[in-house]
């Protein structure tokens, strides 16, 4: 009977990792939801003014 654990457990370690590797490997799903594009031109729009600000060499709150 240990035998038959012994032989059981990779066995079921390996189908585990299968399916985790085949459900890591899929395909992303296409975002089309108008508030998380919206939030990103915002986070976009963010960073170049910080980039913006950097650049003529001002520091914020200084």
């Amino acid at each position: 009977m240990a035998v038959l654990a012994w032989l059981i457990i990779p066995v079921v370690a390996v189908l585990l990792a299968a399916l985790w590797a085949g459900w890591a490997q899929r395909a992303p799903r296409a975002t089309g939801d108008p508030a998380s594009l919206a939030e990103h031109r915002r986070f976009m729009a963010a960073m170049e003014r910080t980039t913006a600000d950097s650049a003529s060499g001002e520091r914020p709150g200084r």
